[in-house]
């Protein structure tokens, strides 16, 4: 699933190999999908994006968008997103195809769920996607202590756990149960511990470990369970994931443990990371 690294990563090779790319054919819907949506009239895009050049892409939380002269291409979190050379073979499946002049091809799979949109710049009225462009990144410098420390101070989050604190609700857009493990485990904090019983101590910590946590998997290519534009693994070796499951810690010999919580599965070290 794209989260905050993989969507900033893979906007960064859209913007190196499809920049001044020109759109020559787009078809949208060609495998049914019952959880994929359409941002927009799906009919629309090919009147919209035929004839346009690549002109630019951006990560907004879990979100990829391209820009498009005056037409925006968005694709949600659940949305793999392949580039196909000239005469490589385009995916049997796809819910949107997008092939250049140049005779080279985007496409966009949907997984479990996600959402594919084309649509005129501004035009755009989704609550997750305006969260994620007007809220402040953790990559960047508007991502304070302060504002972090506004949001773990806020009376309404007080009885969340350190997951629902970070993972629910839109307060860091792109920030999901993937990364959320990492950025614990790097912290020191269990997935269950309320942010009332945070220290001060604990709070500025964990704001590091968000910040220095993404960072780290954003340079590195996105996480080693996840895929880049060109299907290949990230480069970023998670220290708790489905691949490190019954494991020893690299911190401190313990066991790394998989529970069912809040709708998902979350990892700790039974060592280092205790209620």
């Amino acid at each position: 699933m794209l989260e905050i690294p993989e969507a900033a990563f893979i906007a960064g090779q859209i913007r190196q190999e499809l920049s001044g790319k020109k759109i020559s054919t787009v078809i949208t819907g060609y495998t049914p999908h019952k959880l994929a949506w359409f941002y927009g009239e799906p009919e629309s895009f090919a009147d919209l994006l035929r004839g346009k050049s690549v002109d630019g892409a951006a990560g907004y939380g879990g979100l990829v968008e391209i820009a498009s002269g005056p037409v925006r291409m968005l694709f949600g979190d659940g949305v793999n997103l392949r580039f196909h050379e000239k005469g490589e073979a385009r995916p049997k499946k796809h819910q949107l195809l997008v092939e250049f002049q140049d005779g080279s091809a985007l496409s966009a799979s949907v997984q479990m769920y996600g959402g594919i949109g084309a649509y005129e710049e501004g035009s755009l009225d989704n609550p997750y996607y305006l969260a994620a462009c007007q809220k402040p990144s953790p990559l960047t410098a508007d991502f304070s202590e302060d504002y972090f420390f506004g949001l773990a101070t806020a009376p309404e989050v007080q009885k969340l756990s350190a997951k629902a604190f970070l993972a629910t609700e839109q307060r860091v857009p792109g920030l999901g149960n993937g990364v959320l493990q990492d950025i614990l485990y790097n912290a020191g904090i269990h997935p269950k511990k309320k942010i009332k019983d945070l220290s001060g101590q604990e709070q500025s910590t964990l704001y590091k470990a968000v910040k220095s946590t993404l960072t780290a998997m954003t340079e590195q290519g996105g996480r080693d369970t996840e895929k880049d534009l060109y299907g290949r693994p990230g480069g970023y070796k998670t220290r708790l994931s489905k691949n490190t499951v019954n494991q020893a810690c690299g911190k401190c010999g313990g066991t790394i443990r998989k529970e069912s919580y809040l709708g998902g599965s979350i990892y700790y070290c039974d060592g280092c990371q205790g209620l």
